[in-house]
């Protein structure tokens, strides 16, 4: 199998420039399919919607309600087997946990000067539109990520669009995961004509104020060029994955945990940087053995994590941890893995990441489905500026402010000045004015 082996330090600026590329910096080759589907979805709302759900799922929802029936939702847990729905429950309780804390007082004030208070009010957004993907799996994890946090922040109206099967049945354990959190909003349709009908809206599907969740390619290419008409929130594409490793790590789990997000998909990435030669090397001989295991229970993952080894990924040799390091926060991914003999020492190098996972005992996997922390994060190289997703983004703050006559005296002078300086009078007989 090829694995990508590069030299940090041998290589350009262009090269390093080359070497954090995506897949999505491909979303100008698809901009133009997806800009066709939102204008249909626009113009002719569900009619549009239910052939593209024909045309990309196989699904045939004429005579159907787009809708997913209470009735469906509450039967999902029957289709289930009992160790998963248990699984799912604990899930979502280390997840409602771990957001119950980032929960804002709401309404904050302090006292700026003698008599002037200013401070935040939080509340919730009236609605949001939560995508949870099917294409290459289920994933009922996006949905509990992604509606533990929305219901806890009191929004009045929370809508789930995810893809049917061919005979329009959602997946039941998405369902299943949604109503255990408390949605009971769901829409049978994916990709995006969803995320259209959710931007628009449509007879079927109401609009909501912002949409969120990860997707494919053509997912995030349709959140992009809608974000004039909905906030779209943090972009989250395909996933991507370093793990950053010194001598101490051990290679067999090294490589285990390379192939963790590189099963994703093709247009997955997945590094592991270390400054160690010889893990590399090991690395490297582990891991065709291992791919042979993991095509035994899913050739087609096999094929996902060879694909990614030999195209957006690999393994990167650093001089130093930290010139690994800065590789890390070059790339800044989704997804790091500090597999180091001091991963809180190493820590401090890091500053450019969605999630952060310190020692080997910290895999991807328990990340992604049950630690409590969200698995929904910028990807792209957004991390350098961007925040996993959390219980605030389905809040927002409105500036709050109160002054006393003291307050007045004491301000009225500066801003009076301020606006003359700034040629608006108004503002300044606001001020005067008020105070005589």
């Amino acid at each position: 199998m090829k694995i990508n082996v590069y030299r940090w330090a041998d290589l350009s600026a262009a090269e390093r420039q080359a070497l954090c590329r995506r897949a999505e910096a491909g979303m100008e080759e698809v901009l133009p399919a997806v800009q066709r589907i939102i204008a249909a979805v626009r113009d002719r709302g569900d009619e549009a919607v239910r052939g593209f759900t024909r045309e990309f799922d196989g699904a045939d929802l004429d005579g159907q309600p787009l809708a997913v029936s209470e009735a469906q939702i509450a039967s999902a847990a029957g289709s289930l087997p009992a160790e998963v729905r248990s699984a799912i429950r604990q899930a979502v309780a280390n997840v409602r946990a771990y957001h119950e804390v980032q929960a804002a007082p709401p309404l904050s004030l302090r006292e700026i000067q003698p008599g002037v208070f200013a401070g935040e009010r939080w509340s919730p957004l009236d609605s949001v539109g939560l995508y949870v993907p099917r294409g290459r799996g289920s994933f009922p994890s996006v949905a509990y990520m992604l509606a533990a946090p929305a219901v806890l922040a009191g929004v009045p109206r929370v809508a789930l669009a995810t893809p049917p099967d061919r005979e329009g049945r959602p997946d039941p354990a998405t369902l299943f995961a949604a109503g255990l959190c408390g949605v009971r909003e769901i829409y049978r349709v994916g990709g995006v004509q969803a995320v259209a009908a959710l931007a628009y809206g449509t007879r079927e599907i109401p609009r909501v104020d912002k949409i969120l969740g990860p997707g494919s390619l053509h997912v995030a290419a349709a959140k992009r060029a809608l974000s004039a008409v909905v906030d779209v929130g943090l972009p989250a594409g395909p996933s991507e994955s370093i793990v950053l490793a010194d001598g101490a790590a051990d290679p067999r789990l090294a490589a285990l945990d390379l192939m963790v997000e590189a099963e994703h998909g093709a247009d997955s990435s997945a590094f592991l940087v270390t400054p160690s030669e010889e893990l590399a090397g090991e690395v490297r001989r582990l891991l065709p053995g291992l791919l042979a295991e993991l095509a035994g229970a899913d050739p087609q993952r096999a094929r996902y994590v060879e694909q990614v080894l030999g195209g957006f990924g690999g393994i990167v040799l650093a001089s130093s941890l930290r010139e690994a390091a800065e590789f890390v926060n070059a790339y800044a991914p989704e997804h790091l893995q500090v597999a180091c003999a001091e991963p809180f020492a190493v820590l401090g190098l890091v500053r450019n990441a969605g999630e952060i996972l310190l020692g080997q005992q910290s895999t991807f996997s328990l990340a992604n489905y049950a630690v409590g922390c969200n698995n929904v994060l910028p990807t792209g190289g957004w991390a350098r500026s961007a925040s996993a997703l959390g219980l605030r983004d389905f809040q927002k703050s409105s500036s709050v402010v109160h002054v006393t006559a003291e307050g007045l005296a004491g301000l009225a002078g500066p801003v009076a000045r301020l606006a003359a300086y700034e040629g608006f009078a108004a503002h300044a007989l606001a001020v005067t004015r008020r105070e005589a």
